[in-house]
């Protein structure tokens, strides 16, 4: 199968020498791209090393074909080497197994209808991955022949319509919110939403709706301020896509009481709080502007006058207390980072709460981070299959605990003509967890026993060891020039854990305090 895909001109080939990174590659792939990528593997425990972004891929719905070698059957069940049970391997997280057997001549005009059902069940409307099992016997080298004819006629992907019915008769009151995360697929049409109906949009970083009109990108600040949080519970929420990060918005909003609608382009439940009352599976952009056209105009409204003030509030004082610094924190780390052109990928623990919190509300970049697990693992992988497959810079935010367990992505990367700038927040441990009650509950060796997790890695060494450009920065004005350089290298920022959840308390209260009655 491999000498078959290297032979193949319409086909590029990455090699990666771990599996684990292959696979998060793949799904970086099929994230910036929406068409899946072939990940290949040899039998045994190689093809258990996809399980972390098969997972990721599931549940994020990201489009992805999983190609596992496998033994023929008479090599399973009596002690063959590298042979496992591959049989379901990735349980329910995949659209679709198949198992068509050992190739044969004989069996070879049913290769393309196996082929358009995979392609079907990973791109249909419930998108995600799609595994083939393929056991072959030997010789495993010899020449691909030629393929059987192609099917005539073009595959369709199921689209779901918009069926707004009596929905919008719900939805028509003054006070509404409208949550954007990542599957928003027109920010515009989001924008014409907010301007029809005066709902604010609270937009996570991934949403692509940071600075359009209406937007409210510092509303976790916002609703920090008990009185406001209180006094301006919505009637209505719609969330478009995927939730965003923070914990103080998700609480807000299930103990609203508010109608809440759910817009997923793909048939995937998401609805933590079992608040949602109204799902519906539509091209999120197609929605708005449809729902924009049924709901009656909230004008100049004191609920539009009030969330404008309350976010030119907020990110009038952000903007001061940032901005102006030049000693690096982790929050003023995530604000440069967001207005880099390209793409951005972030780990899933402080650093996709740090853009989401406090990065810039005119965010330029595009902005990628693995929530469906919400795993730290095979971020930097993530990163270099964006690279590969748009050509663009990538600009890796993560700890240094989420860059140790995939180190082995170095490797991917420093042989690769790409453009990765790895920046890595080095707290020496798991610096999400300051944040948590263990931090104060607990005794102190016993927290770093446990949650702290020190581990003493010089990463600019490890980085070095694998042949990639590194230092380490603690100037606004270093790390901004080392981000301009061209080609991959790693740029480690050092910060203290205690001092970091300061930083934190301190620019919310810079916009609570400063919410004050006129």
């Amino acid at each position: 199968m491999a000498l078959a895909i290297a032979a193949c001109a319409d086909l590029h080939v990455e090699v990666f020498h771990d599996e684990r990174s292959a696979a998060f590659a793949a799904l970086g792939a099929g994230l910036a791209s929406g068409r899946p990528a072939l990940l290949l593997c040899t039998s045994g425990t190689a093809a258990t090393h996809f399980h972390g972004a098969v997972v990721e891929a599931h549940l994020s719905q990201v489009p992805m074909l999983v190609l596992t070698a496998d033994r023929p059957p008479e090599s399973r069940d009596v002690g063959a080497p590298q042979t496992i049970d591959q049989t379901k391997l990735y349980g329910d997280a995949v659209r679709w197994y198949h198992d068509p057997g050992v190739p044969t001549v004989d069996t070879a005009g049913s290769w393309r209808a196996v082929a358009r059902h995979t392609l079907a069940r990973t791109l249909g409307s419930h998108a995600g991955p799609v595994h083939l099992n393929l056991p072959f016997r030997e010789p495993l080298v010899g020449d691909a022949g030629e393929l059987p004819d192609a099917h005539l006629g073009r595959l369709l992907v199921e689209a779901p319509s918009v069926r707004l019915g009596t929905l919008a008769m719900q939805l028509d009151r003054e006070r509404g919110v409208i949550v954007a995360g990542r599957g928003v697929d027109d920010p515009a049409a989001v924008a014409a939403l907010s301007a029809a109906t005066g709902w604010p949009v609270l937009a996570d970083p991934r949403s692509g709706c940071r600075g359009i009109a209406g937007a409210a990108s510092a509303f976790d600040s916002l609703l920090r301020h008990d009185d406001f949080a209180a006094s301006h519970l919505p009637e209505v929420v719609v969330h478009l896509g995927e939730p965003p990060a923070s914990k103080v918005l998700s609480t807000w909003l299930a103990a609203s009481g508010a109608v809440q609608v759910r817009v997923t382009a793909t048939d995937t439940w998401i609805d933590p709080a079992h608040s949602v009352a109204h799902r519906v599976v539509a091209p999120i952009g197609e929605f708005c502007r449809r729902l924009a056209g049924e709901l009656r105009g909230a004008g100049g409204s004191d609920w539009v006058q009030r969330w404008a003030h309350v976010t030119a509030i907020a990110d009038r004082e952000l903007g001061s207390a940032l901005d102006g610094a030049t000693e690096l924190t982790e929050p003023l780390v995530a604000r440069v980072v967001s207005r880099l052109d390209g793409h951005v990928v972030v780990a899933s623990s402080m650093p996709v709460r740090d853009l989401e919190w406090f990065g810039d509300p005119d965010q330029r970049a595009t902005v990628w981070s693995n929530r469906g697990a919400n795993g730290i693992d095979g971020t930097v992988a993530t990163a270099i299959g964006i690279a590969a497959v748009t050509g663009r810079p990538v600009t890796v935010l993560l700890g240094d605990v989420a860059l140790l367990h995939d180190a082995s992505s170095l490797t991917a990367l420093a042989g690769r003509d790409l453009q990765v700038r790895i920046v890595v927040v080095d707290n020496d441990g798991g610096g999400i967890f300051s944040f948590l009650p263990q931090a104060s509950a607990l005794a102190a060796d016993r927290f770093e026993q446990l949650f702290g997790t020190p581990h003493g890695t010089d990463v600019v060494g490890l980085a070095a060891a694998h042949g990639l450009r590194a230092s380490s920065v603690c100037d606004r004005g270093e790390l901004e020039a080392r981000l301009a350089e061209a080609g991959s290298q790693l740029i480690r920022v050092p910060s203290e854990r205690g001092a970091n959840v300061h930083e934190h308390a301190r620019l919310h209260a810079v916009v609570t305090s400063a919410m004050r009655p006129d």
